[in-house]
């Protein structure tokens, strides 16, 4: 079983994996049957312009990512199971509090909650596979596996939103926060059948001292950083390119964009496993840096392609979606390689401040669109996907601090 992609791995998973991995599935499909048209229900019924809401969903964004970091960290202190039972908790009344509110204080307080229960609750739940999982291989399918269920979920809410009527509708938010109280039951239940406990004594000392050790990981530390740009260079797909296209007034813009849509979407779901399985040798760094050279060749593709070239924007597209494919799996791979696993829970906290890159991103390249080009916004993404590989290149060089050889030596061993 060298490689990750075995049945037989799927046959050592414990139950409470499973369950993780069917509670990410469900409550990201109901999830995206409304959430994706959340600034179309803004819109129309508050008269909120694109600005004000770029603006909510931004600062929830990266709220969220910052107390996460921290709700995340108290995980290896007090137990996986306290942090995923109120995280479930609070993105159950999160998700009821957008499916009832009738102000803007209401849609703003349910945005920060669920920024804030997401970024609890995702972080301890991949920690908690870690801690159930002792081969790095298994471990590693996981996370693979992990990643192609929130894209099927993706892909499959709005579909079935749409055949039960209930797409972009405000009140299929309960189905979302019923989805959450169902999965803590389900938890719940798991847990009383047995689990590895977390060994919590190297947490015991508290958050200041978590941020201390945190700080002389400078491997680590850069890693953060690169995969910040890295989101905040992939994010320009949901927003600046259908702005760039739309403000361009290309041929046929409503299908070029289901198109788009459609290409990444069955681009990541039909192609994750297969190159999973061609790169299962290759170390994890190296298969990062074919995903970010297909990435900085699809911004590329993006700056020069024609505008009235229909077929060029899907290549681009096709071409980034390779690189997401790839990348993304990896990037909670290799943050799952380089944490210690008494510390599992604040290094994915960390790890998920890579959001703050995605949150930035329909800011600035709105305003690069406004006062540049789309050519210059997709040149400087080019840049910065050479600086993101210069990063980590620098990271994978980088001594670890002693303390961290030492204890990744005793997992190991």
């Amino acid at each position: 079983m060298d490689s990750p992609l075995s049945l037989q791995r799927l046959k050592t998973f414990p139950l409470l994996v499973w369950i993780t991995l069917w509670g990410t599935f469900v409550s990201r499909g109901t999830f995206f049957m409304v959430w994706p048209f959340l600034a179309v229900l803004l819109h129309q019924d508050f008269g909120l312009n694109p600005l004000q809401i770029g603006l909510i969903l931004s600062l929830a964004a990266v709220a969220g990512s910052i107390l996460g970091f921290y709700v995340s960290a108290l995980s290896d202190r007090f137990g996986r199971k306290a942090v995923l039972y109120c995280a479930g908790l609070l993105n159950a009344l999160a998700f009821g509090v957008l499916a009832s509110a009738h102000s803007i204080t209401g849609y703003v307080l349910g945005i920060m909650l669920t920024s804030v229960g997401r970024a609890t609750f995702e972080p301890a739940a991949q920690a908690l596979m870690g801690d159930q999982l002792p081969d790095a291989k298994s471990r590693e399918l996981a996370l693979q596996l992990r990643y192609f269920l929130i894209n099927l979920g993706g892909a499959l809410g709005p579909l079935l939103g749409v055949w039960a009527g209930l797409t972009a509708q405000q009140s299929t938010f309960y189905l979302t926060s019923a989805s959450y109280v169902l999965l803590v039951a389900l938890l719940a239940w798991a847990f009383g059948r047995g689990y590895r406990r977390e060994d919590t004594s190297l947490a015991r000392q508290g958050f200041g001292q978590t941020l201390s050790l945190l700080r002389q990981d400078h491997s680590f530390l850069l890693l953060i950083l690169a995969n910040i740009l890295l989101m905040f260079v992939f994010a320009h797909i949901d927003s600046s390119l259908i702005q760039y296209l739309t403000l361009a007034q290309v041929p046929k813009l409503i299908e070029l964009i289901s198109m788009l849509i459609l290409v990444n979407a069955v681009t990541v779901m039909v192609l994750q496993f297969p190159l999973l399985k061609m790169m299962a040798r290759m170390p994890v760094a190296k298969r990062m840096q074919i995903g970010l050279v297909l990435m900085g060749a699809a911004q590329l593709w993006y700056a020069f392609n024609p505008m009235s070239a229909y077929w060029g924007w899907i290549g681009a597209t096709l071409v980034l979606s390779l690189g997401e494919v790839i990348l993304f799996p990896n990037i909670n791979v290799q943050i799952d390689s380089m944490a210690p696993p008494r510390l599992r829970g604040a290094y994915f906290g960390a790890g998920n401040l890579f959001s703050i890159g995605w949150s930035m991103a329909p800011l600035v390249g709105g305003w690069m669109l406004e006062h540049y080009s789309g050519r210059a916004l997709y040149l400087a993404m080019a840049a910065c996907t050479l600086l993101v590989m210069v990063l980590y290149v620098l990271a994978g060089r980088l001594p670890r601090p002693k303390w961290l050889e030492a204890e990744l030596a005793q997992s190991k061993g």
